[in-house]
């Protein structure tokens, strides 16, 4: 499977999760835009990127920066709210806000450390879909820093 068809299907597995949970969710017109979907939170907007992970040493990491085309690498930073992360090894769909990921690329932990730390670890479960609120998920578009609730309601 080739970069594109990769991309296509971490994009279709992140945009079925969302409509699974009721959310109407816009595909952007043109592959102009720094994100790949916009999900509809009421009164406001929340842009995603979506990106396709892999495995790594009890993690999943997946790229947190664009490459545009010979200008070198680009944060995603001020240009989409969240990461929508899919790892197809476990189906599972992660949402990770955009201003949590400094290096270039992000990393999700799926299995414990083995000094048992937890303080600074992104642990996957605490990122994935359900977990999240449409109050946090809204947060996320105001630049807050939100944390995922244990379910998501939509109100």
């Amino acid at each position: 499977m080739g970069t594109a068809a990769r991309g296509n299907a971490a994009e279709a597995a992140v945009l079925a999760a969302f409509a699974k949970r009721g959310f109407e969710v816009l595909v952007p017109f043109g592959d102009g835009q720094p994100y790949d979907l916009v999900v509809e939170l009421g009164t406001s907007m929340l842009r995603v990127q979506c990106k396709r992970a892999w495995p790594s040493k009890g993690c999943l990491l997946f790229n947190s920066h664009s490459t545009d085309h010979g200008q070198g690498r680009r944060s995603y930073r001020g240009l989409a709210d969240i990461f929508g992360v899919y790892f197809p090894q476990n189906d599972g769909v992660y949402l990770v806000p955009v201003h949590e990921i400094l290096a270039v690329k992000g990393s999700l932990r799926l299995e414990p450390t083995r000094n048992n730390q937890r303080r600074g670890v992104r642990f996957a479960a605490d990122y994935k879909i359900d977990r999240w609120t449409l109050d946090g998920l809204r947060e996320v578009t105001n630049g807050a820093n939100p944390v995922p609730e244990l379910e998501l309601s939509i109100a």
